[in-house]
C-alpha cells in the first residue's frame, strides 16, 4: 500500500466520503466519453456509408460532414489522450491508477477473481475500494490506454492517406503503420473491428457502473461527477495495491 492510499484509508476510518477523482479527470471523462460515441457513429456510417442522396451530387455533403465530425472527433480525442497522460503525472495517484498494473501483486489477482464472481451473481457482495476495484481497473486500461492507442495510430494512419505524402500524418503514421499491417485495406479493417470491440466494452462498462451504484457498497456514478466517494457501510475498505 502507497503513503497515499494508507491517507486515504486512515481519512476514511473518521469521514463518509473520500476525494477520489480531481476535476482534470472528470472533465476528461466525459469529453472522451462523448468524443467516442461521435467516433462510432461517424465510424460506423463511414464504414458502411447511406445510400444514394436524390438530386444532383453536388447539392449534398452529408458524407463530407459525417467524415468532419469524425476527424474532429479524433483531433480532440488524441489530444485529450495526451493530456490525460500529462494529468497522471500532475494529479494524485488515482489519476496514475489507469495506467499502472499491479500485475505482481498476488493480492490484486485475488481482487479480480472476486470482482469477476461478485459480476457473475457467484458471490453475495463486492469488496469495497476507494479508486477502481481490481476488474474494473484491468479492463479499463486494457480499453482506454491501448484500446484508445490503438485507435489514435491506425486512425492517423489512415486520415495521412488523405493528407498525402509529405505531412506529419502521413510521415508520423501512415508511413510505417499501413506496411506494418500489409495494405490499407488491412487498417481499415482492424480499424473498423476494434470499434465494434469499444462499443461493446460501453455497453458493458455503463451496465456495470450503474449495477454498482445499486447494488454494491459504494458510490460510481455520482463519483464521476463530484469526484467523492461515498460508502454504505463502515466495514474496512479493500487495499487497492
Amino acid at each position: 500500500m502507497t503513503t497515499g492510499q494508507q491517507t486515504e484509508q486512515e481519512l476514511y476510518r473518521s469521514e463518509p466520503a473520500v476525494y477520489v477523482y480531481e476535476a482534470p479527470v472528470r472533465l476528461w471523462h466525459w469529453i472522451n466519453a462523448l468524443c467516442v460515441i461521435v467516433l462510432c457513429v461517424t465510424g460506423y456510417f463511414i464504414g458502411s456509408p447511406l445510400p444514394t442522396m436524390p438530386g444532383e451530387a453536388s447539392d449534398h455533403f452529408l458524407m463530407g460532414y459525417i467524415r468532419f465530425a469524425h476527424f474532429s472527433a479524433g483531433y480532440v480525442l488524441a489530444i485529450g489522450f495526451l493530456y490525460r497522460i500529462f494529468w497522471a503525472f500532475m494529479g494524485n495517484h488515482h489519476a496514475r491508477q489507469l495506467f499502472i498494473l499491479p500485475i505482481t501483486n498476488r493480492h490484486w489477482w485475488k481482487g479480480v477473481l472476486h470482482e469477476a464472481k461478485w459480476y457473475a451473481f457467484l458471490t453475495k457482495e463486492p469488496h469495497k475500494y476507494i479508486g477502481h476495484n481490481p476488474l474494473a481497473l484491468l479492463f479499463m486500461h486494457v480499453m482506454l490506454v491501448w484500446g484508445t492507442v490503438f485507435m489514435i495510430f491506425t486512425g492517423f494512419a489512415l486520415y495521412g492517406e488523405g493528407t498525402g505524402m509529405g505531412s506529419w500524418q502521413y510521415e508520423w503514421f501512415s508511413s510505417w503503420i499501413i506496411p506494418l499491417f500489409g495494405q490499407s485495406q488491412d487498417v481499415h479493417t482492424w480499424h473498423h473491428l476494434v470499434m465494434w470491440v469499444i462499443i461493446c466494452f460501453i455497453i458493458i462498462h455503463v451496465y456495470v457502473a450503474i449495477r454498482e451504484d445499486i447494488m454494491s457498497r459504494q458510490s460510481m456514478i455520482s463519483t464521476m461527477v463530484s469526484g467523492w466517494r461515498t460508502f454504505k457501510d463502515n466495514r474496512a475498505v479493500d487495499d487497492e495495491s
